[in-house]
């Protein structure tokens, strides 16, 4: 909402006061959120009305807000059952214990049980926590004082306390003030105008006695979201200077749009707010009023929208790394030849699916993996790499008994049966199938061939026209369209319906999910032309408007989730695809280059956040985002249909088309296809290879690893934030296997690869950061996740944080080592500093962790954790005293309320921040913890300890599901201190494990160890390591002080960089050694080192390297193993150290 707008909203309260409109008063500021009259809400507390109490209250919060919030709930909800209690109306009281009560008994159950009990007393008085309890209104005024603390310590609060400062009747004045001006436009003034509504505009009659016409016919106002709704994404215009229909390109995306006129902005009303923007009209729809000086907002259920959760422990989205458009020049039809490389445009594979493919879907994780659909309801899944077939599925119903007696009809009247649609769920678990009959069908994906039958939905009367899958309220639910008008959404885990959203009055052509800062919402597109927009609520559509060719058409986001694209197809062949502006809902651009009668519908796709495809006139055509003309036309070799159907791959590598005869062509860039290329070379030879072989199918673990080797070159120095391959997805080989052969091969292959070596600082960029003198040693370090911030903890308990500003050597203020940043500090000159008990700080074990969105970091150096702001540097709370103390932090991925916590007792306790308390604790480490790491794709917490021992725990139940201790090599007995780190790579399905002794990379489901490193006997321990942001590489630092560069494909050494690089040369490397090392967010080829002498230090390859190193040979069929576990000898260039 407006500054304009909020204060309007405190001019109507004013008004509505000085009327004595007091009930309406107390509900515009519930309703508004804008201020919480304390006065009122101390009063209805003196009272007992709890029920109003209540009602008020949740104008500004929820029970589950945060801590405070929870805690205002139960100490209204507790004196409520003490007053039902000591009236002995038992009945009452149990009524609150189990609608009102019962909520926290999920937070501390020994506190509702204790609850409870009262029940069995006589007088709960006879409780010893109760005793002191005096009377009704004595205990109601102590209660009251601890509510106001609690509200004014509430964020949710802030700035929410106090009434504005304004003069009496100020909404009066401003009228009369428009009264004023609109008499001096007046023709003939009267001197003593006779103004008898505000309904139109003033003007005095003509001499003759006739009136002047209203210039406005249209509300003072917009409608007025709520606060922290959906706010508008660009500013809002003025009205159409001149009346008009509103446009094709659609009129502030409005609601049923019709002719409505709207004159200027000089004629209008005082205040004009223009048509809301994409999201102001999601939250609120503007139908056409049947009053036209009156438009009401409509009611809506925004409270989850409303309240943005204090301490950084909200539900934060993530959005994808906004990696910036490279704009080309437009290219005509007879340019392909210029056409960038990054276009997937040669024909690297020809596949023949058996059945015409109607819609294609390729794995968002295992790149080469394509889901495929047909005209007569087969299913395909290929493995397009090796050009293997694992799956096909004729379509068959599950479940014939329950299903509906019209689809039963249906299928014995005709049983053909044609695929709309398959898509896989975002984390590739899942996939969903939507049929021409009634039927959606969703499998579960458990790697290679292995798909199992999860849920079969008779979802529509009719076709099942569309399907997505979306993640609202945190739960993935399976959405779908239908030609019997509606939108229905489906539980993915049982298959209930949620929502049933009505108002389309032709078949439902296309759904498109999207999110928008945490707004979840639906498009939807209908065979009529219309689009409109639903949120989560049943409250019917948000907005409704035509889509250009008014018939097929569907919808996507750019990767980023920043620009919103539609596509398509009149009845009589016009396709367009335009780009919309999301601020005013208008067309903002239109491609150019179509046939002018195309033959079929046409399909399009998006890539990179810069390229648009479609298929048309047999052929695939590109345009980049930016540019109207058409970038290239690419005809795959010939013999695609006149309205290809196309799908790229997550990183824009690959792109399938549909062909004739029943063909798929998949179509490469110079990365897709040296991705393929490993596939073909290596899937036989690696499912060969594993110890059981149970299925043809590839091995996606050990060809993924290898594929990651052969295309690290191409692939990790550019800046995507994720590859064109699985990684490293495992490998079941015997570890002993392997170690001769590899041997040998690194040998023969050192004769035509280099390590390379860098040793002196002109080899490579490094920066040392501005120091803080009153540091010693640095023990943690972390980017921020914007990329523009390092943080760091001191041994002393001490954070330090450097910002990078923007200026005109580094343009986007993220971290670099070109620029050197600012030793950053709030006004006030606080520091960031952790509790710390008797004992020095220095003999504690540090550890932190910082929240999604970079606004707070949690944080102990062997005292309470700590939890800061990093605005402001202050300590938003403190909890958990040592002993235990502890020594690890880690979020919960999905819900930053929830923290895993290691301790120095060996345990590991799950604790709720929002109700302070521990919610498991998990035993099985026999030391300290010394590492945890989430993955939101398997849904587990592994953990490593000083024990050398690794676990994996199911985050649902909490329970273990393996353990394992790290195999350490003969001789090498690591120090008692000695920590083992694990970290997720970006697959989530496998994980680093770093110890003095070793790296290894670790399969998680049967934790198993697929690849090892281990240092030469001589050589000095590891101190610590982490994955590039790709995990295309790792950075490992030594205890010589040297840094080592690894291929995360199978842990073979490309780069090392030696201690003269960064190290004064009057400082021995012996007395300063490297602790703690992180990798930037956004550039794989950027990392940072933290020094035991407070130091820290920025490095990047020279520009005009561009990374580091060159990838060492991928043996044959061997890349994914495990290299020696002992490395070569001195003479082998891989090894080493």
């Amino acid at each position: 909402m407006s500054s304009l707008s909020r204060e309007l909203v405190f001019l109507i309260l004013q008004f509505l006061d000085e009327e004595k409109f007091k009930e309406t008063v107390h509900k515009l500021e519930q309703e508004s959120g804008f201020f919480f009259n304390m006065k009122y809400f101390e009063d209805e507390v003196h009272n007992g009305n709890w029920d109003e109490v209540e009602k008020y209250l949740s104008g500004f919060t929820k029970v589950d807000d945060n801590r405070y919030s929870m805690k205002i709930f139960f100490e209204i909800r507790k004196q409520k059952y003490l007053e039902a209690l000591d009236k002995h109306d038992r009945s009452k009281a149990v009524d609150i214990l189990v609608k009102d009560l019962k909520v926290f008994a999920t937070f501390n159950e020994e506190l509702f049980k204790e609850i409870t009990q009262l029940l069995t007393l006589d007088n709960f008085r006879e409780n010893e926590q109760l005793s002191k309890y005096g009377d009704t209104k004595s205990a109601r005024a102590i209660m009251l004082v601890e509510l106001k603390k609690l509200i004014e310590a509430n964020p949710l609060f802030r700035d929410k306390l106090q009434f504005p400062n304004l003069k009496n009747s100020r909404l009066r004045t401003l009228i009369n003030q428009s009264l004023n001006w609109q008499h001096q436009l007046c023709k003939n003034p009267r001197p003593n105008p006779d103004i008898k509504t505000l309904f139109v505009d003033h003007s005095c009659g003509q001499p003759n006695g006739a009136r002047a016409p209203s210039p406005a016919n249209n509300p003072l106002l917009g409608s007025l979201p709520k606060a922290g709704g959906f706010p508008p994404l660009g500013a809002h215009g003025p009205f159409q200077p001149t009346p008009a229909p509103v446009p094709i390109p659609l009129a502030g995306w409005m609601s049923n749009a019709s002719t409505v006129t709207h004159p200027a902005v000089s004629e209008g009303g005082a205040i004009g707010l223009g048509g809301p923007s994409i999201t102001a009209a999601l939250k609120h729809p503007r139908t056409p009023p049947t009053n036209p000086s009156v438009d009401y907002p409509s009611g809506d259920s925004d409270h989850v929208s409303k309240r943005t959760r204090p301490m950084g422990l909200s539900t934060e989205v993530n959005l994808p790394v906004n990696i910036m458009p490279v704009t080309f020049p437009g290219h005509s039809h007879g340019q392909a030849l210029n056409a960038p490389d990054d276009l997937p445009k040669n024909v690297a594979r020809i596949l023949n699916q058996g059945s015409s493919p109607m819609s294609m879907d390729f794995h968002p994780v295992q790149q080469t993996l394509l889901l495929v659909g047909t005209n007569v309801g087969d299913i395909g899944l290929w493995e397009v790499g090796s050009r293997e077939r694992l799956v096909l599925r004729n379509f068959k119903v599950w479940d014939l008994s329950s299903c509906s007696m019209p689809l039963q009809a249906a299928l014995v009247k005709d049983p053909g049966v044609s695929v709309n649609r398959v898509i896989w769920s975002p984390d590739g678990s899942l996939f969903g199938v939507a049929y021409s009959r009634h039927i959606v069908q969703i499998y579960s994906y458990h790697g290679g061939d292995d798909i199992r039958q999860h849920l079969e939905i008779d979802a529509h009367v009719g076709g099942v026209n569309d399907l997505a899958f979306s993640h609202p309220n945190k739960q993935l639910c399976v959405i779908t369209c239908g030609d019997d008008k509606t939108i229905k959404v489906w539980d993915a885990a049982t298959g209930s319906k949620q929502h049933t959203f009505e108002g389309h009055e032709a078949p439902v052509y296309s759904v498109c999910p999207h999110y928008k800062e945490n707004i979840q919402f639906i498009f939807s597109t209908a065979l009529d032309g219309k689009i409109k927009a639903w949120l989560y609520d049943n409250l019917g559509s948000r907005v409704d408007y035509d889509a250009p060719g008014r018939w097929c058409t569907t919808m996507a986001y750019s990767a980023d989730g920043t620009r919103l694209f539609s596509c398509g197809t009149s009845k009589d062949g016009e396709s367009y695809i335009v780009e919309w502006n999301e601020s005013e809902g208008a067309v903002k651009r239109t491609y150019q280059g179509f046939r002018k009668r195309s033959f079929g519908v046409v399909q399009f796709d998006t890539t990179k956040n810069r390229f648009l495809a479609a298929g048309d006139d047999f052929s695939i055509k590109f345009w980049d985002m930016d540019n109207v003309q058409l970038l290239t036309t690419v005809d795959a070799d010939g013999g695609l249909p006149a309205s290809p159907r196309i799908r790229f791959n997550k990183d824009g590598t690959l792109l399938a088309v549909s062909a004739n005869e029943n063909g798929i062509k998949i179509l490469g860039n110079a990365d897709g296809i040296r991705l393929l290329r490993t596939f073909e070379n290596l899937s036989y030879d690696a499912s060969r290879t594993s110890e059981v072989v149970t299925k043809p199918a590839m091995n996606p673990i050990s060809v993924a690893a290898a594929a990651a080797a052969a295309t690290s070159a191409g692939l990790a120095e550019r800046n995507a934030s994720a590859v064109a391959i699985s990684g490293m997805n495992g490998d079941a080989r015997n570890l002993g296997d392997v170690k001769p052969r590899i041997t040998e091969e690194s040998n023969d292959k050192s004769k035509i690869w280099k390590l390379t070596e860098i040793n002196e600082p002109s080899q490579c960029r490094s920066l040392r950061l501005p120091e803080n003198m009153r540091v010693t040693k640095i023990s943690r370090l972390i980017y921020t996740n914007s990329g523009n911030a390092i943080l760091a903890l001191a041994s002393n308990a001490i954070h330090l944080l450097w910002k990078w500003q923007r200026n005109d050597r580094n343009s986007v203020s993220k971290a670099t080592a070109s620029v050197s940043p600012q030793l950053w500090q709030p006004t006030s000159g606080i520091l960031m500093t952790n509790d710390v008990t008797d004992t020095s700080p220095e003999e504690a074990v540090p550890c932190f962790a910082l929240s999604k969105n970079d606004s707070y970091v949690m944080s102990a150096s062997g005292g309470k954790i700590s939890l800061f702001n990093m605005m402001t540097f202050k300590t938003m709370t403190t909890f958990m005293p040592p002993p235990p103390a502890a020594t690890f932090l880690a979020f919960h991925p999905q819900d930053n309320n929830i923290i895993a916590i290691g301790m120095d007792d060996s345990t590991i306790q799950i604790y709720n921040v929002r109700v302070d308390e521990v919610k498991s604790k998990l035993k099985g480490h026999s030391k300290r913890i010394t590492g945890l790491a989430f993955s939101h794709v398997l849904n587990v917490l592994v953990s490593s300890g000083a024990d050398a021992q690794v676990c994996v725990w199911n985050s649902d139940g909490w329970e273990k599901q393996k353990s394992r201790f790290l195999q350490l090599p003969a001789g090498r007995t690591p120090s008692s201190q000695s920590d083992t780190r694990v970290q997720f790579h970006q697959d989530q399905a496998h994980f680093l494990v770093v110890h003095e002794t070793q790296l290894a990379i670790f399969e998680t489901t049967k934790l198993e160890c697929v690849k090892q490193w281990v240092p030469r006997d001589s050589a000095a321990p590891i101190s610590h390591a982490t994955f590039s942001c790709d995990s295309q590489l790792i950075y490992a630092s030594f205890l010589d002080a040297s840094v080592c560069v690894f291929s995360a494909a199978n842990l073979r050494l490309r780069c090392r960089i030696n201690p003269p690089v960064y190290l004064p040369a009057n400082v021995s490397s012996s007395n300063v050694q490297p602790l703690v090392i992180a990798a930037h967010p956004q550039e794989p080829n950027q990392f940072a080192l933290g020094l035991s002498d407070g130091a820290v230090h920025v490095f990047e390859p020279l520009e005009s390297e561009g990374k580091w190193g060159v990838p060492p040979p991928v043996e044959n069929g061997s890349a994914s193993s495990l290299p020696a576990t002992q490395v070569g000898n001195s003479s082998s260039d891989q090894a080493q150290r």
